[in-house]
């Protein structure tokens, strides 16, 4: 009897982390309608990182990871999801390849730092949550991608560890501001909707 009871439950809950996870991969391929900015070595500006770090601190590690992981597959079958229209497995041997391998595991380690910064606070207040947000978000969706990023501009453009540091500094600005963005819009949703699991908390 218990088991015939819980198991809408169960079903309900796994079809919502469906629909977030799906989501979330749909707000990366409208994230990508907007323009980039190339840059020498072909790796350009996209304002993709923020769903990085929003997948994360929104979705927690797990979903934030099958969110991103279910974008790149889109991406890598051939969908032009990424910004400039790019898709297809070429991408991935790009100078940029590092920073899309890098997509799955920042948004993990952003939604575990949300979900430690969170931890023992139930009902943290909006700003508490925004801060936890621009922490996890610098840590995982700007140190993390961006180590990714250097290792793939060494792997694939041929560069020195030095070189490779460099060019990836140029995004490092752009990309603290995206922390920032990311902070902001989840404090108006931890206003507007107080119940949702930030870092994917109980």
């Amino acid at each position: 009897m218990s088991n015939a009871s819980s198991s809408p439950t169960v079903s309900r809950s796994g079809a919502r982390s469906m629909a977030q996870v799906s989501l979330f991969a749909a707000l990366m391929a409208v994230m990508g309608l907007i323009p980039k900015i190339d840059l020498p070595l072909g790796v350009p500006i996209t304002i993709q990182s923020l769903g990085v770090m929003l997948a994360g601190v929104m979705l927690g590690p797990w979903r934030g990871f099958q969110s991103m992981l279910l974008f790149l597959a889109a991406v890598a079958v051939g969908l032009p999801l990424l910004a400039g229209g790019r898709g297809g497995i070429a991408v991935f041997m790009s100078p940029s390849a590092g920073y899309l391998a890098g997509y799955s595991l920042a948004a993990a380690i952003v939604g575990a730092l949300m979900a430690v910064l969170l931890k023992g606070s139930p009902q943290a207040t909006p700003r508490r949550i925004a801060v936890s947000a621009f922490i996890a978000a610098l840590l995982g969706g700007l140190v993390c991608l961006h180590a990714f990023g250097v290792l793939g501009l060494m792997l694939m453009a041929k560069l020195s560890l030095v070189q490779a540091f460099k060019v990836t500094l140029a995004f490092v600005p752009g990309d603290f501001i995206k922390c920032i963005l990311c902070a902001l819009i989840v404090h108006a949703v931890a206003r507007g909707l107080p119940d949702w699991r930030f870092g994917g908390r109980a």
